[in-house]
């Protein structure tokens, strides 16, 4: 589905966006990502780019969940202005199955598309 406004997902959706763009400018990184577990806990990231360790912000949110305990994911959140790699996709689905939602959304929070993992 696309829409063209994050007004359009439900609450818990829009606060997960909401985190992942609060994430990217307040690091200054290209990217932030949030993740919900299913418990609803939130799991929040930006890009890291250390010369030996590089990982998008939505693979270091999901690794996050994972060592913190999750075992499922609900939904994702992307704030970027580039695509999702496919390795993106496969580390949400790898946790939270296919058909979790990934919210794709701009800087400036209008949700671009939601696509499964």
């Amino acid at each position: 589905m696309t829409d063209s406004s994050a007004l359009d997902l439900d609450p818990e959706d829009r606060k997960i966006v909401t985190l992942a763009r609060s994430a990217r400018a307040r690091n200054g990184v290209p990217e932030g990502a949030a993740v919900r577990d299913e418990t609803g806990r939130t799991y929040v990231a930006g890009t890291v780019g250390l010369d030996s360790l590089k990982l998008s912000a939505l693979r270091t949110a999901v690794a996050m969940a994972v060592a913190s305990g999750a075992k499922s994911l609900e939904a994702a959140a992307v704030v970027t202005e580039a695509d999702l790699p496919a390795e993106d996709l496969a580390a949400v689905r790898d946790l939270g199955g296919p058909g979790t939602p990934v919210h794709l959304a701009t800087p400036d929070g209008t949700l671009r598309e939601t696509r499964p993992a």
